[in-house]
C-alpha cells in the first residue's frame, strides 16, 4: 500500500516536471506565433527543449550531493517564479524577452526532471530498508519495486504535456490571452511545492531515514 502511495505521489510530482517540459516544448511555437508574430520564432523554437535536455544531469548530480527532494522542492519554486516571468514577458511586446524568460522554464523543468528522477529509487529503497532492514534483500526488493513504478510515473507525467497545451488553449478560448493558463500553472507548482514539503523534506513529527528523500506516506 506505501508503495502505491509513493507511486501516485511521484507521479503527480512528475507531470510537474517531465509534463511541464513536454507541454513547453510544444507550446513555446505556438505561443511565440500567436503573441509576436512576424518574430524570429522559428529559428529559435529548438533552443529550449535543447536547454531542458541537456542541463536534466544536472537535476540529477544536484540530488546526488543536495538530496532530490530539497532539490525538487526549490525548483518548484524557481518553477513558480519563472510563471511569472513569462506572463510578463508576454505582455511586454518584446520578443526576445519572453524568449529569454521562457529559457527559465525549460531549465527548471529540465533540472527537475533530473532531481524527481533521482528521488524514485531513493524512495523505494527507503521503504525497503523500513521493511526488511539494510540487507541484500532490501536492495533488490527496493531496485524491483522502483523499476515497476518508474513506467507507471512517466507514463502518468507524460500526461502533463497535454495539460499544459489544453490550459493554454483554454485560455485563449475564454479571454483571448494566456494569463489564465500562467495562473493556473502557477498555482499548480505551488501545489507541487507544497506535497514535495509534506511527504519528502518535513521534519516535524517525522522520524527520518538516512535516505535521499523520505518515504512516509
Amino acid at each position: 500500500m506505501a508503495g502505491k502511495a509513493q507511486t501516485w505521489v511521484m507521479s503527480f510530482l512528475y507531470i510537474g516536471t517531465f509534463g511541464s517540459f513536454i507541454g513547453y516544448s510544444t507550446a513555446f511555437p505556438l505561443l511565440a506565433k500567436s503573441l509576436f508574430p512576424g518574430s524570429a520564432w522559428a529559428t529559435v523554437a529548438f533552443v529550449g527543449p535543447l536547454l531542458g535536455s541537456l542541463i536534466r544531469p544536472v537535476g540529477g548530480w544536484l540530488s546526488d550531493r543536495l538530496g532530490g527532494a530539497p532539490v525538487t522542492l526549490w525548483n518548484f519554486a524557481a518553477m513558480g517564479a519563472g510563471v511569472v516571468l513569462v506572463w510578463l514577458a508576454s505582455a511586454s511586446g518584446s520578443f526576445w524577452l519572453f524568449f529569454l524568460a521562457f529559457q527559465t522554464l525549460f531549465v527548471t523543468a529540465g533540472i527537475g526532471n533530473g532531481s524527481t528522477y533521482r528521488m524514485i529509487p531513493a524512495i523505494f529503497q527507503a521503504k525497503a530498508a523500513e521493511q526488511f532492514g539494510t540487507g541484500e534483500q532490501a536492495l533488490l526488493y527496493g531496485k524491483r519495486q522502483a523499476s515497476a513504478a518508474i513506467g507507471i510515473i512517466s507514463a502518468i507525467g507524460a500526461f502533463g504535456g497535454f495539460l499544459i497545451n489544453r490550459g493554454f488553449g483554454m485560455s485563449f478560448a475564454a479571454t483571448g490571452s494566456p494569463a489564465a493558463a500562467f495562473v493556473a500553472f502557477g498555482l499548480f507548482y505551488a501545489a507541487c511545492f507544497a506535497v514535495t514539503w509534506w511527504c519528502y523534506t518535513r521534519t516535524v513529527g517525522v522520524a527520518r531515514l538516512p535516505s535521499l528523500a523520505h518515504a512516509r506516506v
